[in-house]
């Protein structure tokens, strides 16, 4: 059994097109002062003939060379999705081929926007096992071509993108970045979902499968994020003997910027210490924290506690508390 991990390298990529809110203000009834006022978001990325797994190839060739590692190094690849190229294959799988990690096993983890907390989760439980040694775990997401774009109260958070990092085990207590972690799902498939297929009715030449557009009950969501999800971070920081002083940095999911306000003020953390890329980046979905914390690390060297906090469909939630050194 290994002690903990270390974080090798991070990464973010965001495609190249930009999408603001008045570029959606022609295609359906909003407005840049709508958009903003009720999200805080001003613009999103897309990405035009990239799937997911292309965005995810993109990190993954970053966080090979900021690590100076090569393919065959990485003995685990996860991939954190909702908007998968395909429902099988995994993403994973296609990642893997396409950076050549021979000596890898890939798989995909849909816990939506909790899905990159849910999967550093299952790195770090798979290299302290001491039977593996590295571990690549991305979240990637192209949310928009899940989009019903006459549904503007939707349509309007969601960018695309893709980020994560590379994580290795240590028997070195004083490298270890994982302090504490608390994952929980309550079953409720009507707030948010997204790319749902029926089942069949009868054999006809006619069946083909299909899919609906991603949705959300915003009013939901809303109470949602303000009950269960600020007091599920008191209780984990309480648990875990941590005050809101003593984090460094938080970043929760990016799902608006409102919300993240709400959070802020209600577990005491200055929002000047707290995450708020989706003002710029739009809701990524699982995207969101790495993305963030890999925006965070390539503008100064984060050190001491950092809180990371996802939540969206399923319902599924959990925090991870790291700790990073000088």
């Amino acid at each position: 059994m290994n002690k903990g991990i270390k974080m090798v390298s991070i990464a973010g990529y965001l495609p190249g097109n930009v999408v603001t809110n008045d570029d959606l203000s022609k295609i359906m009834e909003t407005s840049d002062e709508w958009i903003q006022s009720h999200t805080g978001i001003k613009q999103r990325y897309y990405a035009f003939n990239e799937n997911t797994s292309d965005l995810a190839t993109e990190v993954g060739k970053k966080l090979l060379e900021r690590a100076n590692l090569k393919s065959e190094d990485i003995d685990l690849l996860i991939v954190s999705t909702i908007s998968p190229d395909a429902i099988t294959p995994s993403t994973a799988a296609i990642v893997e081929k396409k950076l050549n990690l021979k000596s890898a096993f890939a798989f995909d983890i849909s816990a939506a926007c909790a899905g990159f907390i849910y999967a550093l989760s299952t790195a770090h439980k798979f290299l302290v096992s001491g039977l593996y040694r590295r571990a690549m775990v991305i979240s990637a997401e192209t949310n928009s071509k899940m989009m019903d774009f006459k549904d503007r109260t939707s349509a309007v958070f969601f960018g695309d993108g893709a980020a994560g990092m590379i994580v290795e085990a240590t028997d070195d207590e004083k490298e270890n970045i994982y302090l504490s972690e608390k994952l929980v799902t309550v079953g409720n498939e009507e707030v948010i979902h997204s790319g749902r297929i029926a089942p069949l009715k009868e054999i006809s030449s006619d069946n083909y499968p299909s899919m609906d557009a991603f949705y959300q009950n915003g009013r939901e969501v809303y109470n949602f994020v303000t009950t269960d999800i600020v007091k599920h971070i008191k209780e984990f920081l309480e648990t875990n003997k941590v005050n809101s002083k003593d984090l460094s940095y938080v970043v929760t999911h990016q799902a608006n910027l409102r919300l993240i306000e709400i959070i802020s003020k209600e577990i005491e953390v200055p929002l000047n210490r707290v995450a708020t890329d989706v003002k710029e980046c739009g809701n990524i979905s699982s995207v969101g924290i790495p993305l963030a914390l890999a925006r965070k690390f390539e503008d100064e060297n984060i050190t001491g506690k950092v809180l990371l906090t996802g939540f969206g469909a399923g319902l599924a939630y959990g925090s991870i508390l790291l700790e990073f050194g000088e």
